[in-house]
């Protein structure tokens, strides 16, 4: 018999959440393409504007951002330094996930511990805590501190780092991430994974990388906290 999403958080002894979909959606004020651009507009003023293909069309300010790990040190933290900038900018018209407030605050109240791991900066995460008053329910953010763009996941870095801040067991802990990498990352930290389908036909991708669970919306996964 196949596992829900629900029987698995019912189950875990400690929740691992993704930020950007799981959480909310970071970039619904400001475009992440908008993101982008001004990334590339970094690059281009310390003189790199003969960008691959990919590079120089891709809408998603984490391959801008992988990209100029590649050409240096310094090119990485400039980068990085503006990606951040620009998420913590874009915190207050961020669109909260329809009952992911409510799952972290019932995760809480069930005195199990509760971390989010993400590939944006932990000074954006912070502050949209911060904005909504869910700080007290978080009691560990592992996210992007540094212009090391090797620790993110598919990296199982930041899962394992979570799982030792708040002393759970892998085989324990649900993460729930709504990208392919957070699967392969899940997998390879070896913690348990619900994949969130937010999009149409992306049920379909996950089941290719088998997370232990999809659900589709993460309010049906509040009920199981209690």
């Amino acid at each position: 018999m196949t596992t829900t999403a629900a029987e698995l958080l019912a189950q875990a002894r400690a929740l691992l959440l993704d930020f950007d979909g799981p959480i909310c959606s970071i970039f619904a004020g400001i475009p992440d393409h908008v993101v982008a651009d001004q990334l590339r507009g970094v690059l281009a003023d310390g003189g790199h504007t003969n960008l691959p293909e990919h590079v120089a069309t891709t809408k998603d300010p984490f391959d801008v951002f992988r990209y100029a790990a590649t050409l240096g040190e310094d090119e990485a933290r400039y980068v990085e330094a503006a990606f951040t900038a620009h998420e913590v900018e874009a915190i207050p018209t961020a669109t909260p996930t329809p009952g992911a407030h409510e799952l972290i605050q019932a995760w809480h109240e069930s005195a199990r511990p509760l971390a989010i791991v993400s590939n944006n900066s932990a000074a954006a995460i912070s502050a949209y805590l911060d904005l909504y008053g869910l700080r007290p329910s978080v009691d560990h953010i592992s996210a992007r501190m540094s212009p090391d763009a090797s620790l993110l996941k598919p990296s199982p870095h930041l899962l394992r780092q979570a799982v030792q801040s708040i002393q759970s067991e892998p085989a324990r802990t649900v993460f729930v991430g709504d990208s392919l990498s957070d699967i392969r990352a899940s997998r390879t930290a070896g913690v348990l994974c619900i994949g969130y389908a937010n999009k149409v036909g992306k049920r379909v991708r996950m089941a290719t990388q088998q997370p232990d669970a999809i659900t589709d919306a993460i309010a049906d996964l509040v009920d199981s906290c209690s």
